[in-house]
C-alpha cells in the first residue's frame, strides 16, 4: 500500500518527530556541511553546471534541467547530462541508452533527461565527466551533486520550491535540508525559486543576505486538455505528489482518489493490481507522471504493463521568467571563472 513522505518536515513549526529526531539531524548536517568543504579532486577540462537543491527531492529539478539544456542547445552549446542514476542499479560510468534501458537499470530520471541530451550515469561523479569529456559534450550538466564534493563545479544553481522553502529548517532525519542552509547557500551561484508560497519570503531573505540572485521560474502542464472533464485517480511517487494532484485540479481533472508513494518508487505487481482495482468497470482513468510512467513502461510484469497501457501521463515544463537574463549570469561566470579554475 502507498506510504506518505514524513509531513512533519513540511510544517511550519517544529514538531515533536523532529525535536526528538533533532540530535541526529544536527550531527548530519555538521559531517554534510563538513564534506561540502572539501576539495574537489578533479577538474574537468569542459565547464560543469550543478543543478541542485537543499533539500530532499520535490523542488522541480528535472524540469529544470531540461528547460536549461534546450536554453543551452539553443545557444550553440552540446551539453550532456551527469547524473547518479538514483533508483537504478548500474553503477557506471555508463552512457544511458533509452533502447536498453530501464529505470531499474539506470534510474528513473536518466530516462527522461535522455530524451532532451545524451545522459550519462555514474556512481563516481570523476569517471562519469572523464567519459563525457570523451563524447564530444562541451558542458556538462551536473544534475545533482549539490552536496558532492568530488568534481569542481564551474557554477552551482540550487532550484527552490516557493511553496515548501527549506522545511522545518531541520537537517535529515528531523527534516529535509541535506546540510544546513548557511552551509549550503555559501557554495551556490544562484537560486531559481519555483512558484509561489510560504516558503517564498524565507528563500528572498537567505538569498539577499547572501547576496545571490535569483531567477523565478514555474512549472505548468503540457496538454492539460488531455485529463480536462475527466474523473481520474491520480498516483505518484516523486518527492511532493500533492503538487502533481494540485496541478491535476487546476487543468479541470476530478480527483476521485489520490495516491501518494515514495520518491522513486519501484512498482510492483500488486501496485499495479490495486490501482487497476480501483480504475476499471468505473469509469475512471488512472493519471501518474512521466518519472512514475518510465517506471512502468515497457514492464515483462502483466500488470504493471496492464496499468501502464491505460495510465494517462500529466506532462509539465517549467517556464523560466526571464530565461535571457539566466543565460547572461550563466555566460559571464562561465567566463569569469575560466581563468581561475583549480
Amino acid at each position: 500500500m502507498p506510504r506518505k513522505s514524513p509531513g512533519f518536515w513540511w510544517s511550519p513549526t517544529l514538531t515533536w518527530q523532529s525535536i526528538a529526531l533533532a540530535p541526529a539531524g544536527a550531527i548530519y548536517g555538521l559531517v554534510a556541511g563538513t564534506r561540502m568543504k572539501q576539495a574537489p579532486r578533479y577538474t574537468a577540462a569542459v565547464p560543469v553546471i550543478c543543478i541542485g537543491n537543499f533539500t530532499v527531492g520535490g523542488s522541480g529539478k528535472t524540469p529544470f534541467a531540461l528547460a536549461l539544456a534546450q536554453l543551452l542547445r539553443q545557444a550553440g552549446y552540446k551539453p550532456a547530462f551527469l547524473l547518479r542514476g538514483y533508483g537504478g542499479a548500474a553503477k557506471g560510468p555508463v552512457a544511458v541508452d533509452p533502447a536498453l534501458h530501464r529505470a531499474e537499470d539506470v534510474g528513473d530520471e536518466a530516462l527522461l533527461l535522455v530524451r532532451s541530451a545524451p545522459t550519462f550515469v555514474s556512481a563516481d561523479r570523476v569517471k562519469g565527466a572523464q567519459l563525457i569529456e570523451r563524447s564530444g559534450a562541451d558542458v556538462i550538466l551536473m544534475d545533482d551533486g549539490f552536496q558532492n564534493p568530488s568534481l569542481y563545479k564551474d557554477i552551482s544553481l540550487v532550484v527552490v520550491d516557493a511553496a515548501t522553502g527549506f522545511g522545518n529548517n531541520q537537517c535529515l532525519p528531523a527534516g529535509p535540508l541535506r546540510a544546513p542552509v548557511a552551509t549550503q547557500i555559501g557554495h551556490a551561484d544562484l537560486m531559481i525559486l519555483v512558484g509561489e508560497g510560504a516558503g517564498e519570503k524565507k528563500a528572498l531573505r537567505s538569498a539577499a543576505r547572501r547576496g545571490l540572485e535569483v531567477i523565478r521560474a514555474r512549472i505548468t502542464a503540457q496538454y492539460p486538455d488531455s485529463v480536462d472533464g475527466e474523473k481520474v485517480v491520480a498516483f505518484a511517487g516523486i518527492g511532493r505528489p500533492q503538487k502533481v494532484f494540485d496541478t491535476l485540479q487546476t487543468v479541470g481533472a476530478e480527483l476521485v482518489e489520490t495516491l501518494e508513494f515514495p520518491d522513486h518508487h519501484a512498482y510492483t505487481e500488486e501496485d499495479a493490481e490495486y490501482i487497476l482495482s480501483l480504475v476499471e468497470g468505473k469509469d475512471l482513468l488512472p493519471v501518474t507522471t512521466s518519472k512514475d510512467f518510465v517506471r512502468i513502461k515497457g514492464s515483462a510484469q502483466p500488470q504493471l504493463a496492464r496499468l501502464a497501457s491505460k495510465t494517462a501521463v500529466l506532462d509539465v515544463e517549467m517556464k523560466l521568467g526571464d530565461p535571457d537574463r539566466l543565460m547572461a549570469v550563466l555566460t559571464k561566470r562561465l567566463q569569469d571563472r575560466r581563468y581561475s579554475r583549480p
